[in-house]
């Protein structure tokens, strides 16, 4: 008899036993409803702000996490006609070759072992202390499609990552989803594929899910986020130049696609990940909105990493607030980007 190769170690619960045991406050699920319908009326048109989706590449820390988004808040008060700021708390951390810190959900605690049923409460936790402290509804990736029930009412926005964007279950479930899901441009560059993409999470869908015969109403606000690629010889290049967001916008004449939007990634392939550019990624974007009022009705906002201190540190570096993967934009660089920018705007 062939087995997996694998030790099952428990039974995790399920997201209703988790929701049960951690539940919102109706204050909460309506901080999440009233934030989530600004954000759709920004991808709807409806609405001429900015979605900024910022904060660290991974939240690994639920202290210099929460004081993260703490800072936030004041500035978005300032910014609010023009910008509206939707913290990054990524849980899960993808690797490109499986090696290395995966994220909260697996290491509540970067220093110990993987507990995954740790890991799920310190997840739900999290994205409810950020609510509950500061009114923002926060931003996470999907990296496990069956994951997202833990967190549904808690989320107002979606990332599929470039190395999910083909898969089935990530597109299916991103049909389901009730807050808008980006898709990103997959490693390789090839739009196409991050359009297949969009188009599969816009329309209904029948699939099994957590053990469920589902069926899925399609996700008019799935939209796409460009965030460079790596050539067949390993070297980034940007994708968010005038060019390309022209040749974007194209593909969205030619797509029968609801809700025509982009997310820039300020961060990843775009800047090298040199978070340093990010400031000048966004300008130059802005630039090209100014210049042609196409883009500016297309562009929807940006993703930039950010976090307390620039750059990053290994895993155990002792730095509070220092990111333990990507490096990124520490937080006075970040905090006055947010208000040069509102000026620009």
């Amino acid at each position: 008899m062939n087995m997996m190769n694998m030790d099952f170690r428990r039974k995790l619960p399920i997201p209703m036993e988790v929701k049960e045991m951690y539940p919102l406050t109706g204050e909460m699920s309506d901080a999440v409803e009233r934030r989530t319908a600004e954000l759709k009326a920004i991808f709807e048109g409806k609405s001429d702000k900015l979605v900024l989706i910022i904060g660290p590449c991974s939240a690994d820390r639920e202290d210099s996490v929460i004081d993260y988004i703490s800072r936030l808040a004041p500035v978005q008060e300032k910014v609010a006609d023009k910008l509206l700021i939707v913290p990054r708390v990524y849980t899960n951390k993808p690797r490109t070759t499986g090696d290395g810190y995966k994220g909260l959900v697996h290491q509540p605690d970067p220093n110990a072992s993987p507990d995954l049923f740790k890991g799920i409460i310190a997840t739900r936790e999290l994205h409810m202390r950020a609510v509950k402290e500061t009114g923002f509804v926060c931003a996470d990736e999907m990296l496990y499609p069956e994951n997202y029930k833990y967190l549904d009412d808690l989320l107002g926005y979606n990332a599929v990552g470039a190395r999910s964007v083909e898969d089935q279950q990530h597109r299916l479930t991103a049909s389901a989803v009730g807050c808008p899901v980006g898709m990103k441009n997959p490693t390789s560059g090839d739009l196409t594929v991050m359009m297949n993409a969009i188009m599969a999470a816009q329309h209904e869908h029948d699939f099994i899910y957590r053990g469920w015969e589902g069926h899925s109403y399609g996700n008019p606000y799935a939209h796409a986020i460009l965030r460079g690629y790596v050539n067949r010889q390993g070297v980034t290049h940007p994708n968010y130049h005038y060019e390309t967001l022209l040749y974007l916008a194209s593909l969205y004449e030619q797509w029968d696609l609801k809700n025509p939007a982009l997310i820039v990634d300020c961060n990843h392939s775009n800047s090298g990940k040199n978070p340093f550019e990010q400031p000048r990624i966004m300008k130059e974007v802005l630039h090209s909105c100014r210049y042609n009022p196409d883009l500016a009705r297309l562009v929807k906002g940006f993703m930039v990493e950010s976090y307390i201190e620039d750059g990053n540190q290994p895993v155990g570096g002792g730095v509070y607030g220092k990111s333990i993967t990507d490096a990124c934009l520490g937080w006075e660089k970040s905090e006055r980007l947010i208000y040069e920018v509102a000026d620009i705007l």
